[in-house]
């Protein structure tokens, strides 16, 4: 399946799928099509806006793909291409099907069964699990990554590690039997938190840190929501595993907020003559089969983020039907299909506008700095390094 047009930023837009099904022969000729269409009609006036997905929405949706699939048949008929797909063919053969470590651990060690269950999952193949790696927003030392880099040698089969957006490393292929014995080795390096695979793993774009184009430090909130999940064990919470929270410093969606369950991106707001760091929350995205992107609630304070999230789920566990999870719960909220009394984002907002009311710089000057700040909070932006 090939889906074009979409696409996360200033302005987000959810692809449309292109055909029914696409061969693989077929791959490249489309992706030469598409190119040559892009090319032909993009925006080169204000490249800001030289964007595929700002082009299909102009244009509509029918239309451009009319003019792909006909640009399609030219390339076919006019260049000779062959297409080969290199797939990983480890399912079928695994590199080392054997136990990698010749040590045991003991699966009594403190934090274990939680690490397993929160950052762990068995694959299809007998005896082989894969571990995801939770990091802190992404940051890892330089002699973490170097004990992390032994370990993938010593312990997955295939002996890879895989970065993907989740800001997270995962390992393929660890033998059940050496699960034990890694989380030690992890445990020791600082690298054995769980809640990888759960909502308590939130992801944060670098934010004030280090871009020149952030409001707000998203790096550093996606970390103290972090810590503060896993200090109140959220991430055993069945109901909380399949949600995510994705934060941005701007709204320019490098933390992917408008396909989070929860997504914020940053902003400036105002007391008077005092500013202080400031989120547009969102509800509801999601990419899965459903995809649909978030619908913004209510601006929320920098300091207030984590009690507004917080009461999130506690609105959650009190309305939600026995086999909900947060995520299909704040859907049909969403939507306003919910029966109960929370029936609306509306209601929502209502319960939540409460927490988010700012004290003056008096009573709480801590308020009016951004984490990681002891300065009182001020907009500053550059230009960008990125297409942004």
């Amino acid at each position: 399946k090939i889906f074009l047009g979409g696409g996360l930023g200033n302005r987000s837009f959810i692809g449309h799928q292109l055909e029914d099904f696409t061969p693989e022969e077929d791959l490249l000729y489309t992706s030469i099509a598409v190119m040559r269409i892009f090319d032909r009609l993009g925006d080169r006036k204000n490249l800001a806006r030289n964007r595929m997905r700002y082009l299909v929405n102009d244009m509509g949706w029918e239309k451009f793909q009319n003019l792909v699939l006909k640009e399609r048949a030219i390339v076919r008929a006019t260049q000779s291409v062959v297409t080969r797909l290199n797939v990983d063919d480890t399912p079928h053969e695994i590199k080392r099907p054997i136990r990698v470590s010749d040590e045991s651990g003991s699966t009594s060690v403190d934090g274990y069964a939680r690490w397993l269950k929160g950052s762990t999952f068995k694959q299809k193949q007998p005896g082989y699990y894969s571990v995801f790696v939770t990091l802190e927003a992404g940051d890892i030392t330089s002699n973490q990554l170097h004990v992390l880099s032994e370990l993938i040698q010593d312990f997955s089969a295939e002996g890879l590690g895989r970065a993907g957006f989740s800001q997270n490393i995962s390992l393929r292929y660890v033998h059940e039997d050496d699960l034990p014995h890694l989380y030690t080795k992890l445990l020791s390096a600082g690298l054995a938190k769980s809640g990888s695979l759960t909502m308590s793993a939130p992801i944060g774009c670098s934010g004030t840190t280090s871009c020149n184009l952030a409001l707000t430090n998203s790096h550093r909130l996606a970390k103290e929501i972090q810590r503060k999940f896993l200090e109140l064990k959220l991430d055993e919470d069945d109901d909380l595993r399949d949600s995510s929270i994705k934060i941005s410093g701007c709204p320019n969606s490098c933390g992917q907020h408008g396909i989070a369950t929860i997504g914020f991106f940053g902003g400036g707001a105002r007391v008077d003559k005092d500013m202080y760091p400031n989120y547009m929350m969102q509800l509801g995205g999601r990419s899965d089969g459903e995809t649909m992107l978030g619908i913004s609630c209510l601006r929320v304070p920098a300091k207030r983020v984590i009690p507004v999230i917080l009461k999130i789920i506690e609105v959650f566990k009190e309305n939600k039907k026995p086999e909900d999870d947060l995520k299909s719960w704040i859907h049909r909220v969403v939507n306003g299909v919910d029966d109960s009394k929370i029936k609306s984002i509306n209601d929502l907002k209502e319960i939540l506008t409460p927490l988010t009311l700012p004290p003056s710089k008096t009573e709480d000057p801590d308020f009016y700095a951004d984490y990681g700040s002891d300065s009182s909070y001020h907009t500053k932006t550059g230009k960008g390094e990125c297409a942004a």
